[in-house]
């Protein structure tokens, strides 16, 4: 019986992530937010968005959520109701401990030109030092987090000639 000669196995290559530090400048531009500062926290599974008088509404059977957004801290700009579609509604403990429950969307964001899906619980970040918290499932296999830098990618208004 003849040997069969085995054929080489191509190697894929992997394409290299793009590292981003423990914290960054993000845009949300559906929501209108030219720029809001965000960790980049691992340990977090989902990702929080500072947001407050949240108002659950129906629009056409659709289930809405309105809201009020302070990207910057240390300013008191008065923002516009942002709307969005709700995703779900998610029970978090939050850091005290407490469980509640978040009204949860799905918006774009973009860091450094590059742009992804990510669902964000809306909660008050007052007393938190980041009004905007990415989590683990919204960096996985995007990214490579250095935790050790920070503001690798551009602002997002010098993108824009800012």
């Amino acid at each position: 019986m003849p040997i069969e000669k085995k054929r080489p196995v191509k190697k894929r290559k992997r394409r290299q992530k793009p590292v981003i530090g423990w914290r960054e400048w993000v845009s949300l531009p559906e929501l209108g937010v030219d720029a809001v500062k965000a960790k980049i926290d691992t340990g977090a599974r989902s990702s929080s968005l500072h947001a407050f008088d949240i108002e659950r509404f129906d629009r056409g059977g659709i289930k809405m959520v309105r809201f009020v957004i302070h990207p910057l801290q240390r300013r008191r700009l008065a923002t516009p109701p942002v709307e969005a579609e709700l995703v779900t509604e998610k029970l978090v403990r939050n850091p005290g401990g407490r469980e509640e429950v978040r009204p949860v969307i799905r918006t774009t964001v973009v860091w450094n030109a590059i742009e992804f899906e990510a669902d964000l619980n809306l909660t008050r970040r007052d007393e938190m030092g980041f009004r905007m918290l990415l989590g683990r499932q919204a960096v996985r296999r995007r990214f490579l987090v250095d935790p050790g830098r920070s503001f690798l990618g551009t602002h997002p208004n010098e993108e824009n000639g800012e």
